[in-house]
């Protein structure tokens, strides 16, 4: 069975057992993806609802494609400038292209509990070692602020504004004279 699916803004006709080079996924080697966007599928001539079709893919390595090389010039201007990137890809190996997406599903419901259960146990050493280190510092902290308010002086007043200086602009200069021509 094959399948047409999109990922990265490109499309991939893909069957089980494939290697391909996608975008960047998120995930490490050996994490399993489920490419969700199908929009073609079918054997042979015969083609399948393409909604009820997943595609299970394995993560075999994420890597960087050739590098591509960015040369600017303008002549006569003495402008040279040269650049390169290195596109960030992820290595598939397409391990099903199922008829029910409910089996993959399970699978990466069955890999994610394991994941977060990870996860979950050092955060809660996190939790125990933090309240004992805050607790201190929560206690010295609110001593500290009612010393500090006795201790400091009372806030200056402004000074008073002068008043002959907000009364008038100042007095503009006469023009000069000019002079007479005989």
């Amino acid at each position: 069975m094959f399948a047409v699916v999109r990922t990265g803004g490109k499309q991939y006709r893909v069957a089980a057992g494939d290697k391909i080079a996608v975008e960047k996924l998120a995930g490490e080697a050996g994490d399993t993806v489920t490419l969700g966007d199908v929009l073609l599928a079918g054997e042979g001539d015969k083609m399948a609802d393409a909604a009820k079709v997943a595609v299970s893919a394995e993560i075999i390595a994420q890597a960087k494609g050739e590098k591509v090389v960015v040369f600017k010039k303008r002549r006569r201007h003495n402008y040279r400038r040269k650049g390169g990137h290195r596109q960030q890809l992820t290595l598939l190996r397409i391990t099903a292209v199922g008829d029910s997406k409910a089996a993959p599903k399970k699978e990466a419901a069955k890999a994610a509990p394991k994941k977060e259960e990870a996860k979950a146990a050092p955060a809660k050493d996190e939790t125990k070692a933090a309240p004992k280190k805050a607790a201190p510092v929560k206690k010295a902290a609110p001593a500290a602020k009612t010393d500090t308010a006795e201790k400091k002086p009372a806030a200056k007043k402004a000074a008073p504004k002068k008043e002959g200086a907000t009364d008038k602009a100042p007095a503009k200069k006469a023009p000069a004279k000019k002079a007479e021509k005989k």
